[in-house]
């Protein structure tokens, strides 16, 4: 990686966690392209997963317990 991606890099490393995450998924997505049939699939999915957590059905997990089991 050279000069202008990392300053870019830094800069961003330096954003809010939340900001960063927008920042990579929006990134991803100039990559990816944009497919409506994928996007309305996930449209889909996450209405289904809400669903579930409104209901009770499913219990959320926090971040950092995520990253410890994965760590184990």
């Amino acid at each position: 990686m050279k000069g202008a991606a990392k300053k870019v890099l830094q800069a961003a490393r330096e954003l809010p966690e939340l900001e960063r995450v927008d920042l990579v998924e929006e990134l991803l997505a100039d990559l990816d392209g944009s497919d409506e049939e994928v996007d309305a699939a996930w449209a889909v999915e996450i209405d289904r997963r809400t669903r579930e957590i409104d209901e009770g059905k499913v219990k959320p997990v926090s971040w950092a317990t995520v990253r410890r089991r994965i760590a184990r």
